[in-house]
């Protein structure tokens, strides 16, 4: 491992021009060497129109282009990530199916349901974090007509209990970040779950909820329309998509919570594929236009080696399992 660690980390500082024609002439083996030579799966357990399903069809046309074979977008939602990751996990390791995972199906699973059959923290082989970004509180603006957060705390704190937030479901993204708001604070208000991201933000629209967290891949064509009013981000800095709207640490210290996507291989995946497999998403980095795109979406371009990644899903686990104890969040 420390061999690879070292090769990878080389990888990843070299120019990805020279570096997948270089990963291939050093591939061992004649089935890591020829690997894809037919369509790979990228299971989504997510439905069409999420953010990250959203994300995978920016990424699989770039993968095609370069690996020559067809990336294609198996979408699996249902029961908060579960139904994807278990197809996923279950897959044969043979190179043809990976995961693309996020922070709900593949972090705060594992601090919400007790009968997984799998150790989200150990079941898959990381090959690289793709995409993060921040999530954003929104509220409506005739419900909750605060300009900026300490304004926005003071409000809610006058009329605990009588004010409704919104999420995807519970466990999702959205319904976390929010009781992680509500903890730090000291905040009553109740959840409304809904099934998805578009749901979630017509019932704020509309006046049904007040406010939400959600993804900023989401959420940004609804405050650009005005329709609702972006607060804060959940990331620890400003971001460039929302000039103006502070982060939520600047009143609550040390508040951070992303959202991102990555690749993860069924457990057994041949390394040399896996390897094969980051060798193509380094070249990425080089794609303005593809960078462009995530940028507009609100979410920032990240190739990782698997280490990182594993850390990245380590450390939201062990926020998540936390949290979810102190709340008593709980799904079946």
């Amino acid at each position: 491992m420390p061999v690879r660690r070292a090769l990878l980390a080389l990888a990843l500082a070299a120019p990805p021009a020279a570096l997948a024609p270089r990963a291939a002439r050093a591939m061992p083996g004649g089935h890591a060497a020829d690997w894809p030579e037919s369509p790979v799966r990228l299971i989504l357990p997510d439905s069409p129109g999420s953010g990250n399903d959203t994300t995978a069809r920016l990424i699989a046309p770039e993968l095609e282009a370069l690996l020559g074979q067809p990336f294609v977008i198996e979408n699996r939602g249902g029961a908060g990530g579960r139904i994807g990751v278990e197809a996923a996990w279950k897959a044969a390791p043979d190179g043809y199916s990976f995961l693309f995972g996020n922070a709900g199906s593949n972090g705060i699973n594992a601090a919400i349901y007790r009968n997984l059959p799998y150790d989200l923290a150990s079941a898959f082989e990381p090959v690289s974090l793709l995409v993060q970004g921040p999530n954003v509180l929104v509220v409506n603006q005739r419900l909750l007509p605060a300009r900026d957060l300490p304004s926005l705390i003071a409000m809610l704190r006058t009329a605990p209990g009588s004010l409704n937030y919104a999420s995807g479901g519970i466990g999702s993204s959205a319904h976390m970040s929010m009781e992680l708001f509500k903890a730090r604070a000291g905040l009553d208000i109740l959840h409304i779950p809904y099934r998805g991201t578009p749901a979630m933000a017509q019932s704020v629209i509309a006046g049904d909820t007040a406010l939400m967290f959600a993804n900023l891949v989401n959420v940004m064509p609804y405050i650009e329309r005005g329709e609702v009013r972006a607060i804060a981000v959940t990331a620890r800095a400003p971001v460039p998509e929302l000039p103006g709207v502070p982060a939520v640490a600047e009143v609550l210290p040390g508040f951070e919570t992303l959202a991102w996507n990555g690749i993860l291989a069924p457990p057994g995946t041949p390394e040399p594929i896996r390897d094969r497999l980051l060798a193509a998403l380094v070249t990425l980095r080089t794609s303005e236009p593809l960078r462009g795109r995530i940028r507009r979406l609100g979410g920032q371009l990240v190739i990782s080696p698997p280490e990182v990644f594993a850390e990245r899903i380590a450390s939201d686990i062990r926020q998540w399992k936390q949290l979810a104890g102190q709340a008593g969040i709980q799904a079946e």
